[in-house]
């Protein structure tokens, strides 16, 4: 069968699948499945087989181990008075930004993303402490949700990055130069965002309650002893990362131990915290790990398939000049996105876009951040974004209302892309200036 024609077939049995209801996970199992036995031709017995391959693969990567370490960071922060400390550390700060405490959701993702690597273990960390104080204190449930859905992604572009480490090892391409590219653009899209939730709390009011108090300079100090335990986790872990101690999924690790460190100190270890923080990190990991398993056997069809790169081969042969190539490669990876995981979409198209755009003139560093930039994107579309299936586990919503609350972000991510295209110095200036030209 054509490759065309099978991937075809696969998004639609996809879409009917999970539009029956059925379970994420088991909904992408059950069409990966189908797919490698009934259009690739495999044998059901080497069905199971490479199933099991694939499983055992994804589980056993550093990044999937990370994944529950951080969220039992977050868990433990959750279950203790630090995630009300959190807000009311940031309650002066943000009182008089339109929005308020919304900005929580883009501040805590972009500071978490710096630690973790992981938009998987920064959505669930963030959301685990957000989601339910926002919706308490009267938020807008959409406009919250949304923008954990949007800034938790960041977790692939902002270093440490394992997407940016996986292109720089199959690209030929300086890691340190990576990282440094994707710190501008990862703050301007959390610029976007939190421009975004001013602008619509200046047009709705609603959406952010007003403040019900006066805040003094004593506030302030209060308020800068709250922040205390979450800055100094997080510069525990900075630290760890930065000064070379240790790894991202080593620092998940260190994360853990400075969390009961902070408890510690606040007396409120205690081993039932202990025991009930596993329980939710149990929960809370098993349904990501398997999301993310169950989208890797799905990648894996597809590249049976051969669709991924029978459409980078089709772009190719058009010889477009440089911008139109562009545009199109990102049409080109939007789809992908709907369907693939970001690491997948990687691996299986980057032999065949990176020669197309080096050839057109563009800097492989620069198409890193861009190619970060489009797996970002695709983190918020359905049937397959992580991102939302990682919200819908966290806020009981079906997935439709999940998606919806995120297009503003998704949108705006877009917006982020074309001014990274207008101008390619939002990546390049930063490494240019530490490592030079």
């Amino acid at each position: 069968m054509d490759p065309l024609v099978s991937g075809l077939a696969l998004i639609a049995m996809l879409v009917l699948t999970l539009g029956s209801g059925v379970w994420i996970f088991a909904g992408l199992l059950l069409v990966s499945f189908a797919g490698l036995h009934f259009l690739v031709g495999m044998p059901m017995a080497r069905v199971f087989t490479i199933a099991g391959t694939i499983t055992y693969r994804s589980a056993s990567t550093w990044e999937m181990a990370a994944v529950p370490l951080f969220i039992w960071v977050a868990e433990l922060i959750f279950r203790s008075s630090v995630s009300s400390r959190l807000f009311r550390g940031l309650a002066p700060f943000v009182d008089r930004i339109p929005g308020r405490l919304l900005h929580t959701n883009v501040l805590g993702c972009t500071l978490f993303a710096a630690v973790s690597g992981s938009s998987a273990a920064t959505t669930a960390t963030v959301g685990k402490i957000t989601s339910k104080e926002l919706v308490a204190r009267g938020y807008d449930q959409n406009l919250a949700v949304g923008s954990l859905a949007g800034a938790g992604s960041l977790g692939l572009l902002l270093p440490p990055s394992i997407a940016m480490i996986i292109y720089g090892i199959l690209a030929e391409v300086s890691v340190s130069r990576l990282f440094a590219a994707g710190v501008l653009p990862g703050l301007m899209v959390s610029g976007l965002y939190s421009g975004f939730i001013m602008l619509m709390a200046l047009l709705r009011p609603g959406i952010a309650p007003a403040g019900h108090q006066e805040f003094v300079w004593r506030d302030y100090l209060r308020a800068l002893a709250d922040l205390a335990p979450v800055v100094a986790l997080m510069g525990i872990v900075l630290g760890a990362i930065y000064s070379g101690i240790a790894t991202p999924s080593e620092a998940a690790a260190v994360g853990v131990l400075a969390a009961f460190g902070v408890l510690a100190l606040l007396r409120e270890l205690s081993w039932e915290l202990i025991r009930v923080s596993l329980m939710g990190t149990v929960r809370t990991s098993a349904m990501v790990c398997i999301i993310l398993v169950s989208a890797s056997l799905l990648s894996t069809t597809l590249g049976y398939l051969h669709l991924p790169q029978e459409l980078g081969a089709a772009i190719g042969a058009m010889n477009l000049d440089p911008l139109a190539l562009i545009t199109l490669l990102a049409a080109f990876y939007l789809l992908l996105g709907i369907f693939v995981d970001g690491v997948a979409i990687i691996v299986m198209t980057l032999p065949m876009t990176l020669p197309l755009v080096t050839a057109a003139g563009y800097d492989p560093v620069w198409f890193g951040v861009f190619l970060v930039l489009m797996v970002e994107i695709g983190l918020l579309t359905p049937p397959v974004g992580i991102n939302l299936f990682v919200l819908q586990g966290l806020t009981n919503w079906p997935l439709g209302r999940v998606a919806r609350a995120s297009v503003p972000f998704f949108l705006l991510f877009g917006l982020a892309v074309i001014l990274l295209v207008l101008f390619p110095q939002l990546a390049l200036w930063l490494p240019n200036q530490l490592y030079g030209a």
